[in-house]
């Protein structure tokens, strides 16, 4: 069995000396047997990287261009990314699709961008709490992966990880049960079969108000290969409880 990914998004939080302590804390007490990575804040890249260089945990960036280089003012290119040493790059958060209207198919031109960086982005998917109520779940699921496939080939396709974030399970205290989450994961796990050769390979991770003492039940779901972290990803004891409980689950 594959080794579960936890994923820290720290949003836009953070400073130079509490990120230092955070960070260090982290490593001192980072588990073997889990792939871990921390998504930092864009002017935190270059301390990130010192930090982490020569150790297990991973540097991640939040977001990227669409574009590689050019008159883009404001704008990061994953060759930016990669020159400091980022493996990974959230697309596609719900925060940014809802706050600065990133669409479907701008989450997937974004997605083409990190894999041509040499990138692994972490494709962010979920539904609102109005669109789970109106049972419209896989509908939406159906038309932000679809979106994906419109720009990525299959081979594309097998070298991203997914990552469902119900929108109204995020920064809310209020997580999705298991049933529902192993529901949207299968349904994603199926989507994947349709496309690539080894489905099973490509992660797919939750994110959504994710704590130490519902981790363990979640990364143990059949289709469950880890997690993208919000919140608690900015206090070391719970990152790392979450850590472990990833350690268990495997």
């Amino acid at each position: 069995m594959k080794r579960k990914l936890v994923v820290g998004n720290w949003k836009m939080n953070g400073d130079r000396e509490r990120n230092q302590i955070l960070l260090r804390e982290v490593l001192q007490g980072l588990p073997v047997g889990v792939e871990c990575a921390i998504c930092v804040p864009f002017p935190y890249l270059a301390q990130a990287e010192s930090l982490l260089g020569g150790t297990s945990l991973g540097l991640g960036a939040q977001t990227l261009s669409e574009f590689d280089h050019g008159a883009h003012t404001g704008e990061v290119s994953g060759a930016m990314l990669a020159d400091f040493s980022v493996r990974y790059v959230i697309v596609g958060h719900s925060e940014r699709r809802a706050l600065q209207g990133e669409s479907d198919s701008l989450v997937a031109r974004k997605a083409l961008a990190a894999l041509r960086a040499g990138l692994i982005p972490l494709v962010c998917i979920g539904e609102t709490l109005a669109e789970r109520e109106a049972g419209e779940t896989e509908n939406v699921l159906q038309r932000q992966l679809d979106a994906l496939a419109e720009v990525l080939d299959a081979d594309s396709i097998g070298r991203i990880a997914v990552a469902y974030e119900p929108v109204w399970a995020i920064g809310t205290g209020r997580a999705a049960s298991v049933e529902q989450v192993q529901a949207v994961l299968s349904f994603v796990r199926a989507w994947l079969a349709g496309r690539v050769r080894d489905a099973g390979d490509v992660r797919i991770l939750y994110g959504g108000s994710v704590k130490a003492d519902s981790a363990q039940a979640l990364f143990g779901l059949p289709d469950a290969d880890g997690g993208l972290i919000g919140g608690a990803s900015l206090e070391a004891p719970q990152f790392l409880e979450i850590c472990e409980a990833a350690v268990a689950a495997s």
